[in-house]
């Protein structure tokens, strides 16, 4: 580059005006994040309430599945006694 052509760079750099932030600026820049919060706000907090409820609900769904299984079990065994009572209650009468 010559320096004509950088004279001339420096020159159109020096005639740009830099603008100064006012406060109306900052003022707009607090609403939008403000309003920004209040648009995300309520999705974070009803997916943090849904993943808390789902978890309840598996704990519960666990349980019911194992109480289920073991009155399952529980029946197998007393039908076991009812039978062993009919068979040893038919010898001991004879």
């Amino acid at each position: 580059m010559q320096k004509r052509d950088k004279e001339e760079l420096l020159g159109s750099i020096e005639e740009i005006e830099y603008e100064r932030f006012d406060l109306s600026y900052l003022i707009i820049t607090f609403l939008v994040v403000i309003i920004v919060l209040l648009l995300v706000f309520p999705k974070i907090y009803l997916s943090n309430q849904i993943y808390y409820k789902s978890r309840n609900i598996n704990k519960l769904l666990d349980n019911y599945q194992i109480l289920k299984e073991e009155n399952r079990l529980l029946q197998q065994k007393l039908e076991k006694q009812r039978y062993n009572n009919l068979i040893l209650g038919s010898m001991y009468e004879e």
